[in-house]
This record gives structure tokens, C-alpha cells and sequence, in this order.
């Protein structure tokens, strides 16, 4: 792989997308995002960046974007995320994630383009029968969010099976956290995940952080989860550019830490960074919520030599307080 390559980031001006832009920088990569910034933010990509509103779905934008900018090889963090809302309207999850995923395939094929790394989910697999969770686990998504993710990952690895395209399905665990230097962070309408929500009930800014259930069988009763801090994930993802080199290669990684930790003590933790109290409140569990979910990241580590450099919930957490502190309304329009 060049030293520096032409690399379209479709979502790039997401959570995770926007960081992933960040650090190919960093590594003397050249990023052009793609976003219609339904949910992403323009703020949080710099100007120095090639930017284009444009939805995955458009086949004659994508092929021109592809073209121009002699994109080499693409990332796709353009999906829709809420498990809740995926359940309510699975067709606006198939529409985005799977039609205007294979769209984007389309454009690429058309365009010659094809080496690609996917942000998939550790909702791939379902509620698992052990953990930590190994990339060999059973694929048994219980939403429609987690079956639009499989659902491409099988597409990819057809396309590497009959057409020689490589790619890499990132499986996410609990992304988590912000840029080291409080540049940007996470900045979601309406916000789900539980480190955001717990620091803006912090904040004051909205009402006690809701706790779905107390009575699971770990430790303080509730469910654990692994947190990975998205720059680490931005990192896997440019670690594996080498062996995209070679045609027909599909790889499989979990990514997390594999240490899992508890609603409770995210709580507890976001408390000490913040040196506010968070206010909660119990609910009855959600259905579909396992008690437990970790990643066994081996592979990851063994094949690309990747390790998380922010491990540790506490600097997880302080990360997100940092931006969460400067930016307590999030991103500021334009």
C-alpha cells in the first residue's frame, strides 16, 4: 500500500467517521468525506479536507466523487445506528444500511475501486452463548440494525470471493470517548449511548440518566458492556490498509478491550471525571439487553498488530467529559 492513500470516508463527518478522518491525516493518508449530514456534523471535519453532501445512495455522485479524487479505497460509516428505531422501522434500516449500501458497491465496481473496510457491530452476534466473543461466534442478530450489518458483511465477502475486491469488517463493541485534544467529540440527536447521556444528566442538561435494570447476574446487577475508545478504532482501521493489498482477502475483527465494565461504574466513573453527581433513576430491563458482552480481540491484535492505547475506562471517560465540558450543547451550527 503507498504511503499515502486516496481514501473516500463515506459518514465522515459522524462520530466515529469524524475521528477515523483525523487520524488517516495523522498518518499522512488523504481523506475525502462524503456525508448528506442527516446526523453528522460539518463542524467536525477540518476545511483542509475535501468535502462533498452527497447520500451513498446517489450511484452518479458517488462514481464522480470516486473518479476525481482517484479514490483508492473506501470506508463506510454511514449507517443508521439505533437499535430501537430499527425495530420500529426496519425498511428505513434496510433502505440506508443495505440498498444504498450495495449502491455505493455499485459505484465502486463501477468506477474500479475495490478494497474497502466496513464499520460493522458486535450486534452481529446477537445475544451469544459465551464470552468474550470471538469472531468464529454465531451470527444471530435479534434487530433489524444488527441483520443490516451481517447482511452486508455477506455481500463483501462474496464480492472478495468473485471479484477480487479485499476487504475488512470492523466489529465494534461500545465506541466510547473523544479526541485527545478536545477537538471534537461525540454528538448524537437524539444521544443513546450511556457515557453522553450520563455526563449531560451531569450537566443538567437532561433529566436522570435511566438505568435499564439492577437485577442481572454480574456483580452489582447491571448489564456490562466493553468500551473502546474511538480513536483506537480509527486505528485498526488504517492498521489494516497493508493486507487489503491483496486481492480476495475478507477480514473479520472484533474490536474492544476486553475488559468489560458496568452501567454502575460508568456512572461512578463519570462522577469522579466530572466531580458531579449523576443522577439516576432504575427502569424495568429493555428486552433484547444481554447481561454480559465483551470482545475477545486476539485476532486483531495477533494480525495487525493492533492494541488499544486508551484502555482503561477512567481515561475513556475523561476524554468524552473534556469535550463534553467545552462543547455542552455539542456541535455550534455553522
Amino acid at each position: 500500500m503507498p504511503d499515502s492513500v486516496n481514501t473516500l470516508v463515506v459518514g465522515g463527518a459522524g462520530y466515529i467517521g469524524s475521528h477515523c478522518v483525523r487520524q488517516l491525516q495523522a498518518a499522512g493518508h488523504h481523506p475525502v468525506v462524503l456525508d448528506n449530514l442527516c446526523y453528522g456534523h460539518r463542524e467536525a471535519v477540518a476545511s483542509s479536507v475535501p468535502f462533498y453532501q452527497e447520500d451513498l445512495g446517489d450511484y452518479d455522485a458517488v462514481c464522480r466523487i470516486l473518479q476525481d479524487e482517484k479514490i483508492e479505497l473506501v470506508m463506510h460509516f454511514a449507517a443508521f445506528t439505533a437499535v430501537g428505531e430499527s425495530v420500529v422501522d426496519p425498511l428505513k434500516y434496510y433502505d440506508n444500511n443495505v440498498a444504498k449500501t450495495i449502491s455505493l458497491f455499485r459505484a465502486m465496481e463501477a468506477s474500479g475501486v475495490s478494497r474497502f473496510v466496513f464499520s460493522s457491530t458486535a450486534a452481529v452476534y446477537g445475544e451469544p452463548d459465551e464470552c468474550p466473543i470471538v469472531e468464529t461466534a454465531a451470527k444471530k442478530p435479534i434487530n433489524p440494525y444488527g441483520q443490516s450489518k451481517l447482511d452486508i458483511e455477506n455481500v463483501l465477502s462474496w464480492m472478495c470471493k468473485s471479484k477480487g475486491w479485499s476487504a475488512s469488517v470492523f466489529r465494534y463493541f461500545n465506541a466510547a470517548g473523544a479526541a485527545e485534544d478536545g477537538r471534537i467529540g461525540e454528538d448524537h440527536t437524539p444521544e443513546n449511548h450511556l457515557i453522553p447521556l450520563a455526563i449531560k444528566a451531569a450537566q443538567g442538561l437532561r433529566p436522570a440518566l435511566k438505568v435499564f435494570g439492577d437485577d442481572y447476574p454480574t456483580e452489582d446487577g447491571t448489564c456490562l458492556r466493553d468500551y473502546v475508545h474511538v480513536d483506537d478504532i480509527s486505528r485498526a482501521h488504517i492498521a489494516v490498509f497493508e493486507r487489503l493489498m491483496e486481492p480476495g482477502n475478507f477480514l473479520e475483527y472484533n474490536l474492544g478491550t476486553g475488559t468489560p465494565s458496568s452501567v454502575k461504574q460508568v456512572i461512578d466513573t463519570v462522577s469522579k471525571a466530572s466531580g458531579l453527581e449523576v443522577p439516576y433513576e432504575m427502569a424495568a430491563r429493555r428486552e433484547g439487553d444481554p447481561a454480559v458482552l465483551y470482545a475477545n480481540s486476539s485476532k486483531v491484535q495477533n494480525e495487525l498488530g493492533w492494541q488499544p492505547q486508551v484502555n482503561d475506562l477512567e481515561s475513556i471517560i475523561a476524554s468524552a467529559w473534556k469535550w463534553h465540558q467545552s462543547h455542552p450543547q455539542g456541535y455550534t451550527p455553522s
